[in-house]
């Protein structure tokens, strides 16, 4: 959805930086980065996420009984997501509670349901990935994943095909560049430098 894509730059959730690139976690050198986190204060934004989402998942998971969010950026977007499907909501913490029943699904999740998992961002897909295994590993069945922005990596779409699962996104590294170049938030010689970035990110800087 360019709409979606056009907002995240807008609110600058998204920023791009070709000359002088961000640092992730990972190490890596990127001339992007995304923080979707943002996108829950401006209502009009998560209004479109949440129906965009609940039409992803209308049309590719429409037996879909339960949403699971993953924590944190996952659970507001989640619970949006299930109240426009009127489905219950659960939520999958990054690992169990060391305290109380230990459990790492919050919620009430019915053994056999059909879970979509709800994520803002897949780079690889390890966190959401781990987020899927913990609720299959509490009953549920999860039949896909869906998320607002995609970086279309290669190692996101080897280790889904590895996990036997699909995943949606509303908007991906792609089109938001198309759509900041022509919004003139970048020059055509930088959505240059964007485009071999995603070919070979690890060797890139």
């Amino acid at each position: 959805m360019k709409e979606v894509a056009k907002d995240l730059l807008k609110i600058q959730a998204v920023k791009l930086s070709p000359d002088e690139p961000f640092t992730w976690a990972s190490g890596i050198k990127s001339p992007i980065y995304c923080d979707n986190r943002l996108t829950i204060s401006y209502p009009q934004v998560r209004t479109q996420i949440a129906q965009g989402i609940a039409d992803l998942i209308r049309t590719n998971y429409p037996k879909a009984e339960v949403i699971a969010g993953t924590a944190t950026a996952g659970i507001p977007h989640a619970a949006w997501i299930a109240a426009e499907l009127n489905l219950p909501l659960v939520y999958v913490r990054s690992k169990p509670k060391d305290h109380g029943r230990g459990r790492q699904v919050e919620g009430v999740l019915p053994q056999g349901a059909k879970t979509v998992v709800i994520d803002d961002l897949f780079s690889t897909g390890g966190s959401i990935l781990k987020a899927v295994a913990a609720a299959r590993k509490e009953g549920a069945d999860v039949i896909g994943t869906c998320g607002i922005f995609s970086y279309q990596l290669a190692a996101l779409d080897t280790n889904f095909q590895e996990a036997g699962l699909t995943y949606h996104t509303l908007t991906n590294y792609s089109e938001l560049i198309d759509v900041a170049n022509e919004e003139n938030y970048i020059t055509a010689e930088q959505k240059q430098v964007l485009q071999e970035w995603r070919q070979d990110p690890e060797n890139w800087a």
